[in-house]
């Protein structure tokens, strides 16, 4: 179950809500390149999702292919892969669209010993060139947030050591609770010279844990191994893994998955690649987007062989537009594309929560699934 972070297929049909009126990350990357080369999702169905230039609307025997509407209130990566794993949160979380106020940013300045810098809504590459030089000067962190609800602290590695930043953002996720509970308190380490900062791959998320449970927990119950890829292990704040490894890039990410692939009996590999979202959409980069999609697709094959007799999926957990104005999230559904079912190309059309996968999932690894939301669509694939 491979998520492609920020893999957007067009506005969600509450979009409006969120001011997301028109975003298509999929669609409008493709356009911004004058179309997209992607054989490889192309023959699972992607050009059925949405008008694609570039990707027709063909599929091969052994596929499947549909949308997916969020029903949880909110447009990040908790609330996507949560719902994905079968699980809604009703109740969204606090956001900060002028900042953190002193009952919450206060104590951890105390906690800390040191006040913070920023503490605002910001694009995280353009606030750390803003600030980064005062930073290294003073070893005051850098602090702001988004139109999610997060709260990132952001330090250079030279002034501040990996050890103290994630320390930093383990406390800060002590504190933050009651209503100013966020979904994710989120290390953003960088390195390099004023006006050349670069993040580094080291970011860790602290996420407060899924308020139920998830496709992951029932595996794990049930005994089948569950394997998870990049920031899934802090999404669901370490629940539900056998193991997990972070990985430190789109590429890399692929490579653990086979790995883990790769050893014997039933599992589940929940991979999240977080280049998309990362690198590309939240700095509005649709080239850079849609060069990140054809990267991916060179890689697809890979998954197809090592998967050998299982069944795959590749989805998206919220959108990124990135010819938004905006920098943040956008409400959108996501595709849901499989391979290894019978017969086919099935589409399995729009399906009316994310956690319809997640209740697919524990459907074909033989997992009682009554505890989740969602509805198995794996007679659907001819499984």
């Amino acid at each position: 179950m491979v998520v492609c972070d920020s893999l957007g297929v067009g506005q969600a049909p509450d979009a409006e809500r969120f001011g997301d009126e028109g975003a298509n990350t999929l669609g409008n990357c493709a356009r911004a390149v004058s179309g997209l080369r992607v054989p490889h999702l192309e023959a699972m169905g992607l050009g059925f999702l949405t008008d694609v230039p570039g990707v027709g609307p063909r599929a091969d025997p052994g596929t499947a292919h549909g949308r997916l509407i969020e029903r949880s209130a909110g447009k990040d990566s908790s609330t996507g892969h949560w719902e994905l794993a079968g699980l809604t949160v009703d109740q969204p979380f606090p956001t900060y669209p002028h900042g953190f106020p002193t009952e919450a940013i206060g104590p951890f300045e105390e906690r800390i010993g040191r006040r913070v810098l920023g503490n605002r809504p910001a694009s995280g590459t353009e606030i750390i060139e803003e600030l980064g030089r005062e930073h290294l000067a003073t070893g005051r962190p850098i602090v702001y947030t988004s139109a999610d609800s997060v709260f990132q602290v952001a330090a250079h590695t030279s002034a501040v050591p990996l050890d103290t930043l994630y320390r930093w953002c383990r406390a800060a996720r002590e504190l933050l609770t009651g209503p100013h509970r966020v979904g994710r308190v989120i290390a953003r380490p960088f390195e390099g010279e004023p006006g050349r900062f670069v993040r580094t791959a080291d970011r860790r998320d602290f996420s407060v844990e899924p308020p139920g449970p998830t496709v992951l927990d029932l595996c794990l119950e049930a005994g089948v191994r569950v394997y998870g890829v990049g920031k899934v292990q802090d999404i669901f704040a370490g629940r539900g893994l056998t193991e997990g490894s972070y990985s430190r890039s789109n590429d890399h990410g692929v490579d653990l998955t086979l790995e883990y692939l790769r050893r014997p009996g039933p599992s589940l590999v929940i991979t999240n690649l977080v280049d998309f979202d990362s690198k590309y959409g939240h700095r509005n980069d649709a080239p850079g987007y849609a060069a990140c999609l054809e990267q991916f697709d060179a890689r697809v094959p890979d998954l197809v062989e090592a998967l050998e007799d299982g069944v795959g999926f590749v989805s998206g957990d919220h959108g990124c537009d990135p010819t938004t104005p905006s920098t943040d999230h956008t409400r959108e559904t996501v595709p849901v594309l499989a391979w290894g079912v019978a017969g086919g190309p099935h589409d399995v059309g729009l399906r009316d929560t994310f956690a319809d996968l997640g209740a697919t999932v524990a459907d074909l690894l033989g997992v009682d699934a009554s505890a989740l939301v969602g509805k198995s669509f794996a007679p659907e694939m001819g499984l």
